[in-house]
Protein backbone atom coordinates (compact mmCIF):
# COMPACT_ATOMS: atom_id res chain seq x y z
CA UNK A 1 0.00 0.00 0.00
CA UNK A 2 1.42 3.39 -0.92
CA UNK A 3 1.56 6.02 1.80
CA UNK A 4 2.68 9.62 1.98
CA UNK A 5 3.95 10.87 5.33
CA UNK A 6 5.55 14.17 6.25
CA UNK A 7 8.39 13.41 8.65
CA UNK A 8 10.27 16.31 10.21
CA UNK A 9 9.00 18.55 7.41
CA UNK A 10 9.95 16.27 4.50
CA UNK A 11 7.34 14.35 2.51
CA UNK A 12 8.12 10.67 1.99
CA UNK A 13 6.19 8.33 -0.28
CA UNK A 14 6.71 4.61 0.14
CA UNK A 15 5.02 1.34 -0.67
CA UNK A 16 4.62 -0.51 2.63
CA UNK A 17 3.05 -3.65 3.99
CA UNK A 18 -0.24 -2.82 5.72
CA UNK A 19 1.01 -4.41 8.96
CA UNK A 20 4.27 -2.40 9.13
CA UNK A 21 4.59 -0.50 12.42
CA UNK A 22 5.44 3.19 12.32
CA UNK A 23 8.59 2.58 14.39
CA UNK A 24 9.87 0.18 11.73
CA UNK A 25 8.87 2.53 8.92
CA UNK A 26 10.91 5.31 10.52
CA UNK A 27 13.91 3.15 11.35
CA UNK A 28 14.05 0.72 8.42
CA UNK A 29 12.48 2.63 5.53
CA UNK A 30 13.60 6.18 6.34
CA UNK A 31 16.76 5.31 8.33
CA UNK A 32 15.74 7.66 11.15
CA UNK A 33 17.16 5.52 13.91
CA UNK A 34 16.77 8.02 16.73
CA UNK A 35 13.38 6.50 17.49
CA UNK A 36 14.17 3.39 19.49
CA UNK A 37 12.29 0.11 19.40
CA UNK A 38 12.29 -1.27 22.90
CA UNK A 39 9.61 -3.52 24.27
CA UNK A 40 7.16 -4.15 21.41
CA UNK A 41 4.30 -3.88 23.94
CA UNK A 42 4.02 -0.08 24.38
CA UNK A 43 5.33 -0.26 27.94
CA UNK A 44 8.73 1.41 27.67
CA UNK A 45 8.05 4.56 25.62
CA UNK A 46 11.42 4.57 23.87
CA UNK A 47 9.56 4.82 20.56
CA UNK A 48 7.58 8.01 21.27
CA UNK A 49 7.18 10.33 18.27
CA UNK A 50 4.61 12.98 17.49
CA UNK A 51 1.76 12.20 15.12
CA UNK A 52 0.15 15.51 14.18
CA UNK A 53 1.65 17.14 17.29
CA UNK A 54 0.46 14.43 19.69
CA UNK A 55 2.96 12.07 21.36
CA UNK A 56 2.30 8.44 20.40
CA UNK A 57 4.13 5.21 20.96
CA UNK A 58 5.12 4.36 17.41
CA UNK A 59 5.20 0.63 18.18
CA UNK A 60 1.39 0.79 18.48
CA UNK A 61 0.74 2.76 15.28
CA UNK A 62 0.71 1.23 11.83
CA UNK A 63 2.63 3.17 9.19
CA UNK A 64 -0.52 3.26 7.03
CA UNK A 65 -2.26 5.12 9.86
CA UNK A 66 0.26 7.94 9.38
CA UNK A 67 -0.66 8.30 5.70
CA UNK A 68 -1.37 11.97 5.04
CA UNK A 69 -0.21 13.01 8.50
CA UNK A 70 2.81 14.72 10.07
CA UNK A 71 5.35 12.84 12.16
CA UNK A 72 8.07 14.46 14.25
CA UNK A 73 10.97 12.42 15.55
CA UNK A 74 13.86 13.24 17.83
CA UNK A 75 15.88 14.08 14.72
CA UNK A 76 13.40 16.91 14.14
CA UNK A 77 13.98 18.63 17.49
CA UNK A 78 17.12 20.57 16.57
CA UNK A 79 16.55 23.80 14.67
CA UNK A 80 19.12 24.74 12.01
CA UNK A 81 21.80 22.83 13.89
CA UNK A 82 20.94 24.38 17.25
CA UNK A 83 19.89 21.95 19.94
CA UNK A 84 16.36 22.22 21.23
CA UNK A 85 16.40 23.35 24.89
CA UNK A 86 15.24 19.85 25.86
CA UNK A 87 18.25 18.31 24.11
CA UNK A 88 20.55 20.89 25.70
CA UNK A 89 18.98 20.21 29.10
CA UNK A 90 19.64 16.48 28.82
CA UNK A 91 23.25 17.28 27.94
CA UNK A 92 23.74 19.89 30.67
CA UNK A 93 22.05 17.92 33.47
CA UNK A 94 23.21 14.43 32.51
CA UNK A 95 19.65 13.29 31.78
CA UNK A 96 20.83 10.07 30.22
CA UNK A 97 23.08 7.18 30.89
CA UNK A 98 22.66 4.43 28.33
CA UNK A 99 20.53 6.73 26.15
CA UNK A 100 17.99 4.12 25.13
CA UNK A 101 14.94 5.87 26.60
CA UNK A 102 16.25 9.35 25.79
CA UNK A 103 14.57 9.98 22.41
CA UNK A 104 11.14 9.14 23.76
CA UNK A 105 11.78 11.13 26.94
CA UNK A 106 12.85 14.13 24.87
CA UNK A 107 9.80 13.99 22.62
CA UNK A 108 7.45 13.76 25.59
CA UNK A 109 9.32 16.53 27.41
CA UNK A 110 9.17 18.83 24.38
CA UNK A 111 5.41 18.26 24.17
CA UNK A 112 5.05 19.00 27.90
CA UNK A 113 6.96 22.28 27.63
CA UNK A 114 4.93 23.32 24.61
CA UNK A 115 1.78 22.88 26.69
CA UNK A 116 3.12 23.85 30.12
CA UNK A 117 6.15 26.15 29.92
CA UNK A 118 6.78 26.08 33.68
CA UNK A 119 6.05 22.53 34.83
CA UNK A 120 6.52 21.44 38.41
CA UNK A 121 8.51 18.34 39.27
CA UNK A 122 5.19 16.54 39.71
CA UNK A 123 4.01 17.70 36.24
CA UNK A 124 7.22 16.39 34.68
CA UNK A 125 7.02 13.06 36.47
CA UNK A 126 3.41 12.64 35.40
CA UNK A 127 4.23 13.49 31.77
CA UNK A 128 7.00 10.89 31.58
CA UNK A 129 5.14 8.29 33.64
CA UNK A 130 4.41 6.23 30.52
CA UNK A 131 8.12 5.76 29.87
CA UNK A 132 10.71 3.57 31.52
CA UNK A 133 14.29 4.42 32.30
CA UNK A 134 16.30 1.61 33.78
CA UNK A 135 19.46 3.65 34.40
CA UNK A 136 18.93 7.10 35.89
CA UNK A 137 16.26 6.88 38.56
CA UNK A 138 14.60 9.86 36.79
CA UNK A 139 16.19 12.56 38.98
CA UNK A 140 18.46 13.88 36.24
CA UNK A 141 15.71 13.57 33.64
CA UNK A 142 13.46 15.80 35.75
CA UNK A 143 16.36 18.25 36.25
CA UNK A 144 16.95 18.25 32.50
CA UNK A 145 13.36 19.20 31.74
CA UNK A 146 13.40 21.93 34.40
CA UNK A 147 16.65 23.25 32.89
CA UNK A 148 14.99 23.32 29.47
CA UNK A 149 11.98 25.19 30.87
CA UNK A 150 14.28 27.78 32.42
CA UNK A 151 16.30 28.20 29.20
CA UNK A 152 13.43 28.17 26.72
CA UNK A 153 13.55 30.88 24.06
CA UNK A 154 10.99 32.07 21.57
CA UNK A 155 13.20 30.85 18.70
CA UNK A 156 13.14 27.30 20.08
CA UNK A 157 9.36 27.03 19.80
CA UNK A 158 8.22 24.88 16.85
Amino acid sequence: MEIGVTVNGTVYRRDVEPRLLLVHFLRDELRLTGTHWGCDTSNCGACVVWLDDVPVKSCTVLAVMADGHRVRTVEGLANNGDLDPVQAGFRECHGLQCGFCTPGMMMTSRWLLDHNPDPSEEDIREAISGQLCRCTGYENIVRSVRWAAEHETVEAQP
